[in-house]
């Protein structure tokens, strides 16, 4: 059995194979893994909002907090680790609009929203490949990355689980 390493708001965590990567509770969101099958190395970061504009020494606190910070980051670890750059692929799920905001809804408050597209849009200015990703919704997930496996499984509450 391999070993499971549990991804909290805000961290980042990288694995070797056959490890396993963990992360509870995503609503608006999103666990992002970036991994490379040949040097068998992944990386998860759990990402809260969409960018550290503002937030000063939070975003040097903690960088997994942003996705702005997150993912150069977590690039910079994976290859650390044996990662080739030019072979990361990327996964990710959660993104969720958790509550109904009354009356109009405004794109800063949808955070899921607003930190899909932000990952979506670093991941392609990076040039990393987003190969699958379960986003969206109203729903929480958790989710799994096997480093055996390559696949993210996503359980979505009242739906079951799925992987990509």
């Amino acid at each position: 059995m391999s070993k499971a390493h549990h991804v909290g708001m805000a961290e980042m965590t990288v694995v070797s194979s056959p490890e396993s990567l963990v992360t509870l509770g995503l609503g608006s969101c999103i666990g992002l893994v970036l991994y490379d099958q040949t040097a068998k190395v992944a990386g998860m970061a759990h990402i809260m909002l969409p960018d550290s504009r503002g937030a000063k020494e939070k975003a040097l606190e903690k960088p997994g907090k942003f996705a702005d910070t997150a993912i150069p980051l977590l690039i910079e670890q994976v290859c650390r680790r044996g990662a080739v750059r030019s072979r990361l692929k990327a996964k990710m799920a959660g993104g969720s609009q958790m509550f109904a905001l009354p009356g109009a809804q405004t794109d800063f408050l949808a955070v899921g929203s607003r930190n899909s597209a932000e990952t979506t849009e670093i991941l392609k200015k990076m040039g990393i490949s987003l190969v699958a990703s379960d986003t969206g919704g109203n729903k929480g997930r958790t989710v799994e990355f096997s480093t055996q496996t390559w696949m993210l499984s996503v359980r979505v509450l009242g739906k079951g689980t799925s992987e990509i």
